[in-house]
């Protein structure tokens, strides 16, 4: 959500912001609807003081005894009230045009994000490990997953349809040992509070975190009007909704283990087999909630954390920053991490962190209260996948795989795993 009075007062750097996403007229139109509320309630105060004026009569017209002066005041009064119940349903219609305006403009992107049109156009910033060698073609991760008789496409196929997998023996366990390994690291090294959230949400909590009304084709909805989390940043972040906090209180970081639900739409023809993009999927995710001027500090933080899981896991990868057509709606800068797929022959994201600055803080109406100084503050939110566990599923078989089909166990995961070394055919 923008604020209406810098774009007024800031047109030509707002248009600049938004032709980066391919936008134009923004500013003018944002203007020209907020001109609008702006006059109308200058025409309802107006009334407001014709009606106090219109009142006093009464009570003069009624003190002179003047009978038919009172009975025209009051006509008068009656007929300015109307007006100014009618001004007052025209001026609700005025916000909510503007505030609909405002919530389908995306964030104002950092100057360092690069320009581009798309993922093509991203910049890698650094890379971490080396891809490894086999002496034998790679596969790619559900030909390993269904040779071992532990990932089955048909039975989820035959109950949810596509983009559904139903996972067995070693490799749900090794789901589960994900999940622990990087709750742990989380909360652990980097001191983030554990939460179980809400997967059912109401569309309030989505307009909050900016998938209403843009990305609604996106979720999957319930018949009473809630929605599945696309992802638990929704309700990490809605933690701190309509909450003013003290600056004492600041940073506020959360870690969640969460199923998540995406309709996938507009990926039609796109990764159709494995588990690359499905309709349910579980991650592990990271949200902070800080002081505007530790917002950049943290979104590296958070960077770092999520190479960490990737880096004790063996696993080599990418750091790319997004360009300006590949940045999400409501960020302002995002890292990709990539981690390398022998099966496919390439690096394939696997999280992605971004700084939202207040743009969502506006949207929940989310504020600090300084120690020094007057007023409050709207709070800086950030989000980061810590990881993607279907998708580190994936990279685990096609890096750790065998000659013989088995798939060796990462050392940091064997504790959690009982021990086990090795997952072998069912």
């Amino acid at each position: 959500m923008h604020d209406i009075k810098w774009i007024r007062e800031n047109p030509a750097a707002f248009e600049a912001a938004m032709s980066r996403r391919k936008l134009s007229g923004t500013a003018e139109r944002a203007i020209l609807l907020d001109k609008a509320r702006r006059d109308h309630l200058a025409g309802l105060q107006e009334l407001q003081t014709q009606r106090n004026e219109a009142s006093k009569a009464i009570g003069k017209a009624k003190a002179s005894g003047d009978e038919a002066a009172a009975q025209a005041a009051i006509a008068n009064v009656a007929k300015i009230k109307q007006a100014i119940q009618d001004g007052e349903e025209t001026e609700r219609k005025l916000i909510d045009e503007l505030n609909d305006f405002l919530l389908e403009l995306p964030n104002i992107m950092f100057d360092d994000v690069p320009d581009g049109a798309d993922e093509e156009d991203n910049v890698e910033t650094h890379r971490v490990g080396t891809p490894p060698k086999f002496d034998f073609e790679p596969k790619q991760h559900f030909d390993i997953g269904e040779a071992l008789g532990q990932m089955d496409f048909e039975a989820a196929a035959k109950m949810s349809g596509s983009r559904f997998v139903v996972l067995k023996s070693d490799l749900a366990r090794l789901e589960r040992a994900l999940a622990n390994f990087m709750l742990d690291l989380h909360t652990q090294d980097y001191g983030r509070e554990e939460v179980v959230v809400p997967l059912l949400v109401n569309a309030n909590a989505l307009y909050g975190t900016n998938q209403l009304p843009k990305f609604e084709a996106d979720m999957f909805k319930t018949t009473d009007g809630k929605y599945l989390i696309s992802t638990s940043e929704v309700s990490l972040t809605n933690l701190v909704r309509e909450t003013t906090m003290p600056e004492a209180d600041l940073p506020k970081r959360f870690t969640s283990y969460s199923n998540c639900f995406r309709s996938e739409a507009g990926s039609a023809g796109r990764d159709t087999r494995g588990m690359i993009r499905q309709h349910q999927f579980s991650k592990v995710e990271m949200v902070s909630i800080v002081h505007p001027d530790n917002s950049e500090a943290e979104q590296m933080l958070m960077l770092e954390a999520a190479e960490e899981v990737l880096k004790r896991l063996g696993l080599a990868y990418r750091v790319v920053k997004l360009c300006s057509g590949d940045t999400g709606f409501g960020a302002k800068r995002t890292f990709d991490l990539e981690v390398w797929l022998p099966g496919q022959n390439q690096y394939r994201e696997i999280s992605s962190v971004s700084t939202c600055g207040d743009f969502q803080a506006r949207r929940m109406n989310a504020r600090f209260k300084p120690t020094e100084g007057k007023g409050a503050h709207y709070v800086h939110t950030l989000n980061g996948s810590g990881l993607a566990i279907g998708r580190t599923i994936v990279a685990i078989l096609e890096n750790y795989q065998t000659k013989d089909g088995s798939v060796v166990v990462p050392e940091i995961l064997q504790s959690y795993m009982g021990g086990k070394t090795l997952i072998k055919a069912s």
